[in-house]
């Protein structure tokens, strides 16, 4: 039994009234035990209900069922909301109209008055996360200082919700206004450099790609921890002595030089840091040929 079938049940205890606001819910030791699963997860059930604001932690108490507001009427906000909060627990493949009906307690048939499937719904949730990422209402001086606030924002968007980079694409965009405010925001900044129209639109598209591109790795090991309960750390040591004695054969002098004998730590932030200098010193570059 996984964390978000342990979620399940003890939401639903919430939703019948088995547990009322004020109740304390079960502990980490008593999930274990009821329940058949590792003190680990136990906790990670105990965080998640806590996310969704159905628990909170009263000193002297513990941890109690909160009283709630009777729910706003259905809508597509609230449809997307708990859409958003399915594929940031679960993945982007779990959310589907009957499962995000589940999470609202309805029919899944309720949800297409308000959407009309869930390749509307993908397009939706993506242009909603956009939306909780605003970019200044007043931009910094100079093109550079404005591409780097674009893209690092862009960045922390995919770090919060790594599902996007499966649901984004380059080649097929969405013209959702919260997205579009990154898009005019980019185009603002390279307007104006002495650039024609076509470079500036695909020098845009190139920033988009960078960021996308390193976000697939966000997405990637997110679903491959999700999958396997391996964390990135625990696959590269279990693999260290493999990868190792393929690196000292001799055939790779250049790859034991960095990987074996810099110091350097794998951190997707630093290389997203390094990433980001280089291409703008290149469209730096771009903009001095004229």
């Amino acid at each position: 039994m996984g964390y978000t079938d342990v979620v399940a049940v003890l939401r639903g205890r919430i939703a019948a009234g088995e547990l009322a606001p004020g109740d304390r819910i079960p502990s980490t030791r008593r999930i274990v035990a009821e329940f058949g699963v590792a003190m680990a997860t136990a906790s990670k059930v105990i965080a998640e209900l806590r996310r969704e604001g159905l628990v909170r932690v009263q000193p002297g108490v513990g941890t109690i069922v909160v009283g709630r507001e009777p729910e706003p009427e259905l809508g597509r906000g609230r449809i997307l909301r708990a859409a958003i909060r399915v594929a940031d627990a679960e993945g982007v493949d779990a959310v589907t109209m009957r499962r995000v009906a589940s999470e609202l307690g309805t029919a899944a048939m309720s949800l297409y008055r308000h959407v009309p499937g869930k390749d509307d719904l993908l397009l939706l949730m993506r242009d909603a996360v956009f939306g909780e990422f605003p970019l200044p209402a007043v931009p910094p001086a100079g093109w550079r200082r404005q591409l780097e606030v674009s893209m690092r924002t862009l960045w922390a968007l995919y770090r919060r919700h790594p599902w996007l980079a499966r649901t984004t694409s380059l080649t097929r965009p969405y013209a959702g206004p919260n997205q579009l405010e990154y898009s005019e925001w980019n185009l603002r900044a390279l307007t104006g450099l002495g650039l024609d129209e076509p470079t500036v639109l695909r020098l845009h598209l190139a920033l988009f790609g960078y960021v996308h591109g390193s976000a697939a790795s966000l997405e990637s090991e997110s679903r491959a921890e999700a999958d396997t309960g391996v964390t990135f750390w625990q696959w590269v040591e279990a693999r260290e002595s493999q990868t190792r004695s393929v690196l000292e054969s001799g055939r790779f002098p250049h790859s034991v030089r960095v990987f074996l004998h810099a110091d350097v730590a794998f951190d997707l932030d630093e290389i997203f840091e390094t990433g980001l200098a280089a291409v703008l010193d290149g469209v730096q570059a771009r903009i001095t040929s004229g």
